[in-house]
């Protein structure tokens, strides 16, 4: 009988030295993990921060719309010059440090295609046109913003619908749809340059980046040098344990 359950003793002890083998490699696995997206978060800031300094440059032709990708176009500084067809404006919900409003997406029609351009914000008591008709410019002009990526689908729990004309993402695709005007992948967030009468306000892109990968690894590292010591723990005192008996 004591031959059984020193046999079931030792068993459960070399389950337990190879459960926590297995669980030192995960934890290391998932630390260098971290590190290796510590390493590509820094390189991606340090690619957005030189875009965001660099002079603007002629945003792409529709012949090279295929080509825009999100590695290599996001926040790009861009100019493109056309007139916008404010009849065709799209409100998304937006709430900003000016507080909650809308995005004012509007067409931007140039000669080689539509652009869509987040023309800026306005508070919620001003998204009928007719209350900011100072800015609904009019004639050819030039706008100066960022490219940014398409927001499919809507946002958390709420999904666009735009039959009923409520948008909660700037799902380009969806509002190109919509207007029945084809548009450029991506759309522009326009710069800070004022509208006349105020309205919208641009330049209120956020340009920020979550970079907790660095805390990340250094828990699972942790994790790992925790579990190393548990298991030596274990092994002295099953030694000893040994020794006791012997």
């Amino acid at each position: 009988m004591s031959s059984d359950v020193t046999r079931r003793s030792r068993t459960g002890f070399w389950l337990i030295i190879g459960l926590g083998v297995m669980l030192i490699g995960l934890f290391c696995a998932l630390g260098i993990w971290q590190v290796e997206r510590l390493a590509w978060k820094r390189d991606l800031i340090a690619t957005v921060d030189a875009r965001l300094a660099a002079p603007a440059v002629p945003a792409p032709g529709s012949g090279d719309w295929a080509r825009i990708s999100r590695t290599d176009d996001r926040y790009r500084k861009v100019t493109v010059t056309g007139q916008f067809r404010h009849a065709d404006e799209v409100l998304v919900k937006a709430v900003t440090e000016l507080g909650g409003g809308f995005w004012v997406m509007t067409p931007l029609e140039t000669q080689d295609g539509t652009w869509l351009v987040n023309r800026g914000f306005v508070p919620a008591d001003r998204r009928d046109p007719e209350t900011r008709s100072d800015g609904q410019v009019a004639g050819t002009l030039t706008v100066t913003g960022l490219m940014r990526m398409t927001e499919p689908g809507g946002a958390f729990l709420r999904a666009n619908a735009p039959a009923e004309g409520r948008w909660y993402s700037r799902d380009v695709a969806a509002i190109a749809q919509a207007i029945g005007t084809p548009l450029a992948p991506v759309f522009i967030d326009a710069d800070a340059t004022p509208n006349p009468g105020g309205l919208p306000v641009g330049g209120l892109t956020v340009v920020a980046f979550r970079n907790s990968h660095l805390s990340y690894a250094l828990t699972w590292f942790a994790l790992s040098l925790g579990t190393v010591v548990g298991l030596v723990i274990l092994i002295r005192q099953d030694r000893a344990a040994g020794r006791t008996t012997s």
